[in-house]
């Protein structure tokens, strides 16, 4: 079974998702999720004007020969572009694979370590009492573990409030979503927003009890002094964990971080390759990998870290925005229920739009997810329909500091 040909759908049913189609000279089809948000075109013209090229005509089941020519035969190797690109193929052929030989993807890899996967949802509030009601309402739903953001007014100028990013899509404004905000970027407080992370947590520990988890995510967005207090005033609610308090580069900082505290730390979003992860896991300085198999090369690397963090002690916590497809979730999904360390996913509700293109059938009941045997990835991909969502420029959301200056989203 031979690549016959290598080609990409770019569609916007309320997100911009690319997709990767990779086609076996047997007919077969697999599908790939090669989403870079805020920068799909470059990822596209990658796909399509310099990788199909090499790919068409190669063994499709031969996935981790294929990733590593893709990935070293660049000499140039690495980034977000690249690997975005890697992974929509490496899906794909996964996809390939599973179709071919009648089996879940997760067969595949070794088969099932566990029955279902734990997972979280995101709930926001714009206030105190809105926040408390999502969470009792996700609580009644079945979850176990949450994931809270809220807004906080800047108390020297009540018009300006700090929003932090989140995909809680019943409150109609996630802020994690693409616009043209190049030109109003919204504004950022830390030391504003650090007291009111101690009080809302604090709030809802009271409201909610100790018996569902909670996690917040500081988005990158706080100073290792900032990492470390705020690490630390958080111990006593016991945090399922704390996830990316220091933005990537300062990696070496998490030693701070972590002696300061017994706070569970997560990170892992942005990082690109398996040696990214090397100094976190080595020097244990976080308990939780949160890869993001769509920019980090697919499934192959990202099972290959897994394993890696087996070995010393991490637990995985895949990446499950709304800005990676169902085609992407499902990937993360049958990573879950193959690796003997996962700890927990994330995961969101998408626009009913989304499954207009993407037709996914999962059963989440009880705080956990039940993937269905289907072959492959699971994920059939309906074409005329994604041609009726066209593509839609956008840009990422942008920060700037009370001061003016640039900050980290």
């Amino acid at each position: 079974m031979h690549i016959s040909r290598v080609s990409t759908i770019l569609t916007c049913p309320d997100r911009n998702y690319l997709i990767v189609r990779v086609e076996a000279d047997t007919g077969v089809v697999g599908y790939g999720d090669a989403t870079l948000n805020g920068r799909e075109r470059p990822v596209q013209v990658l796909v399509e004007e310099h990788l199909a090229g090499w790919l068409e005509g190669h063994e499709a089941e031969r996935i981790e020969d294929i990733w590593q020519m893709l990935f070293r035969h660049t000499y140039f190797r690495g980034g977000p572009v690249m690997l975005s690109a890697l992974a929509g193929i490496d899906m794909a052929l996964w996809d390939i694979k599973g179709k071919a030989h009648d089996a879940p993807v997760y067969d595949l890899l070794g088969g099932r370590c566990r029955d279902r996967v734990l997972a979280y949802l995101h709930v926001h509030g714009r206030n105190d009492e809105e926040l408390i009601a999502r969470s009792r309402a996700r609580m009644d739903y079945g979850c176990r573990v949450l994931r809270y953001s809220f807004e906080t007014p800047d108390p020297r100028n009540p018009d300006t409030v700090y929003r932090q990013p989140h995909q809680d899509i019943a409150t109609k404004e996630r802020v994690e979503v693409t616009g043209d905000l190049r030109h109003a970027p919204a504004v950022w407080d830390s030391e504003v927003y650090m007291r009111d992370l101690i009080r809302v947590t604090h709030l809802l520990r009271d409201e909610l009890g100790e018996d569902v988890g909670l996690i917040h995510d500081a988005h990158e967005r706080l100073s290792v002094a900032e990492a470390r207090q705020v690490a630390r005033e958080l111990e006593p609610y016991h945090l399922f964990f704390l996830e990316d308090p220091l933005e990537p580069l300062g990696v070496g900082a998490l030693r701070e971080v972590r002696a300061a505290s017994a706070t569970p730390l997560a990170m892992g979003e942005l990082y690109n390759t398996v040696a990214d992860t090397l100094p976190v896991l080595q020097e244990r300085w976080i308990d939780y990998l949160r890869l993001d198999v769509t920019h980090f090369g697919g499934i192959s690397p990202a099972r290959r870290a897994a394993t890696l963090a087996d070995a010393y002690g991490v637990r995985t916590a895949f990446h499950g925005p709304s800005d990676i497809s169902p085609l992407a979730h499902a990937a993360n999904l049958h990573l879950d229920l193959a690796v003997p360390n996962f700890g927990i996913q994330e995961f969101v509700e998408h626009d009913a739009r989304v499954f207009s293109v993407f037709d996914w059938k999962i059963d989440m009941s009880d705080g956990y997810i039940n993937v269905p045997a289907r072959p492959g990835l699971g994920v059939d991909v309906d074409e005329d329909a994604a041609a009726r969502h066209p593509y839609t420029p956008g840009y990422l959301p942008a920060l700037r500091d009370a001061m003016g200056a640039v900050h980290d989203w």
